[in-house]
């Protein structure tokens, strides 16, 4: 069966794919490589009806006022046999002359720290590079998005207003290994999201240095107070914030035996680098990365470090007990 690719994923991979080449891409490199039709034609779709798909698709993006150019041949335009499609980024780029207010400055990082490196799949970038390379293979796709926007965090929506309206606000933290959660008040500067989850960034007011929280360890409802701060603060918090986490990631790592073809493979092998002995995965919190490994079962082994993989054991372990215990009620 094909996979189920939305419709509206499907359209956003074809104008990604579109505005990658200068030299535009043939209806057949369209149909072998970008994700939403790539998976219908290895089902056995027919090309009769992946080629109505494409048209229909390519009428509604223009519909919506995306400029696709058709590119017929020289010596005979109307000959669209081998035409090929492409979006023109000088007719899809913002006017040079807009401007952004700082609010909607904020909003816009928010919504791009979304669409980062890990909401790409590794098939996005390697057709990426092989567009503007000039080098298309049919067996690799063009683009396939997987955004992940994970704010379900009750903590979300109250830390984005507090910080669009610049105000300090309050919430009780649990980290691990602790018996109960501490009060922090920090100036909230940015919300981001890395290795999909939500982190708020900010200033913590008891010691007045930068400091980053998970959200998901925020115990109860945040408060928000009266007290504003300086909204220039803001500026850059995001990248600073990313940054930041990408340092701790550069300087831990897991070393991993992963059982091949598994979904650990797949999953972890996206942000791994290949050791003689399995491959290395940094990592920004240890308890993090041993729920998602104990999740994995036994698809994957830890080598390294010793705290990481007593961490899972003890995870599985627990697993084992829960069971454990409801088959003897």
């Amino acid at each position: 069966m094909a996979a189920r690719i939305p419709a509206e994923e499907r359209l956003t991979n074809l104008v990604v794919a579109l505005m990658a080449t200068e030299i535009g891409l043939t209806k057949q490199q369209i149909l072998d490589n970008v994700s939403g039709y790539r998976q219908r034609a290895n089902a056995g779709t027919r090309s009769d009806a992946l080629e109505k798909m494409f048209e229909r698709d390519k009428e509604e993006l223009r519909s919506l006022g995306v400029p696709i150019e058709t590119i017929g041949d020289a010596s005979d335009p109307n000959d669209l046999r081998e035409a090929r499609y492409r979006i023109p980024q000088a007719e899809y780029d913002l006017p040079s002359d807009i401007e952004f207010t700082p609010a909607e400055l904020a909003v816009l990082r928010l919504a791009g720290s979304v669409w980062s490196a890990e909401s790409a799949s590794g098939d996005a970038q390697a057709g990426v590079r092989k567009i503007r390379a000039l080098g298309i293979d049919g067996d690799e796709p063009i683009i396939g998005f997987a955004p992940r926007i994970t704010a379900q965090d009750p903590a979300f929506a109250t830390l984005q207003a507090a910080i669009e309206k610049s105000r300090v606000v309050a919430f009780d933290y649990l980290k691990p290994g602790e018996d109960a959660p501490r009060r922090r008040t920090i100036r909230p500067l940015a919300l981001v999201d890395y290795e999909a989850r939500w982190h708020v960034f900010g200033i913590d007011v008891s010691v007045d240095e930068d400091r980053t929280f998970l959200l998901g360890r925020i115990v109860g409802d945040v408060v928000t107070t009266s007290t504003t701060f300086d909204a220039s603060l803001r500026d850059g918090a995001g990248e600073r914030a990313l940054t930041g986490l990408a340092r701790v990631a550069a300087e831990n790592s897991a070393l991993l035996e992963i059982t091949p073809g598994t979904e650990a493979a797949l999953r972890l092998g996206r942000r791994a680098r290949p050791a003689a002995q399995g491959i290395l995965v940094p990592f920004v919190d240890l308890h993090i990365l041993a729920d998602e490994l104990a999740s994995y079962g036994p698809e994957v082994r830890v080598v390294e470090p010793a705290s990481l993989r007593d961490e899972v054991i003890a995870r599985l372990r627990a697993v084992v007990d829960a069971h454990d215990e409801g088959d003897a009620r």
